[in-house]
């Protein structure tokens, strides 16, 4: 394992996309320390930051608040990165394969665009969760991201493939523009939720204030709910109800407004 201490706050965002298990792997302990990052227009050394243990690893461990630290894990294929502490913008991003945890909160576009991999946030993360970047026509493809706490708006957006899991509540427009793909709610969303969305699956296990171009289309138990409830009790520890005796999901599909495809599904208990 390699483990990168912060030494300090940097001043501005922290571009270090070399962080990333990828361009570990083959290195010594020097060559690590020599590594680029930028400070705004300035080519800096990876030690000029951070405090060096270890060498030619896929496993790394950064310590410290790194909420101005941008790009961790940008690309990577393999391997793992447990961040002890916070994690600042595009986590993840582009990422293919590998594992990505956090013991802290994170900053905006978790696993942006990402094509495989799981990510865990422990506690709140930012807004665009597995989203495309501007001007793209697709987000997140696939791999799961699992946030402990809230997220901020346009979670999914443009999402093609893949499971986000939001245990706290999310703000406006999550799923928009969905194309495909799944969002478990554990808590609910703002306003907005699904707005545009052409194909995919939003669960809520909360009440959702539905947009009138959503066409409710009955009760529900599908038996791929089940499949992701025992997937996601496994993983991440995570109860998901499915039950017929404990209640249903009410159907929704949408946005007929684009006209999409997709449909919400929101929990309700039986009355006992």
């Amino acid at each position: 394992m390699i483990v990168f201490t912060l030494k300090d706050q940097p001043t501005v965002p922290l571009e270090a996309e070399i962080l990333s298990p990828d361009n570990m792997v083959s290195l010594d302990n020097a060559a690590i320390r020599a590594l680029p990052v930028f400070l705004g227009k300035r080519q800096l050394r990876v030690d000029d930051f951070f405090d060096v243990e270890g060498e030619a690893s896929d496993e790394l461990e950064i310590r410290g608040d790194a909420r101005r630290v941008k790009w961790i894990g940008r690309a990577m294929t393999r391997g793992r990165i447990n961040i002890v502490g916070n994690a600042g913008t595009h986590l993840g991003a582009y990422m293919k394969g590998g594992t990505i945890d956090v013991t802290g909160n994170a900053a905006d576009w978790v696993g942006g665009e990402m094509k495989n991999g799981v990510i865990r946030i422990a506690g709140n993360a930012g807004g665009q969760i597995g989203a495309a970047y501007r001007g793209s026509l697709q987000g997140m493809q696939n791999g799961m991201i699992v946030i402990g706490g809230t997220a901020g708006l346009e979670v999914g957006m443009r999402m093609r493939r893949g499971l986000i899991v939001i245990k706290g509540l999310v703000r406006d427009f999550c799923g928009l523009q969905m194309k495909g793909g799944t969002i478990v709610l554990c808590s609910g969303a703002e306003i907005r939720t699904g707005a545009w969305m052409i194909r995919g699956t939003i669960i809520s296990l909360k009440p959702l204030k539905m947009l009138p171009t959503f066409m409710r289309s009955g009760m529900d138990n599908p038996v791929f709910v089940r499949i992701y409830a025992k997937h996601l009790q496994e993983a991440i520890g995570l109860t998901i109800p499915h039950e017929t005796t404990a209640g249903g999901y009410e159907k929704y599909r949408g946005d007929t407004s684009v006209p999409g495809k997709g449909e919400i599904l929101i929990w309700r208990p039986r009355a006992s």
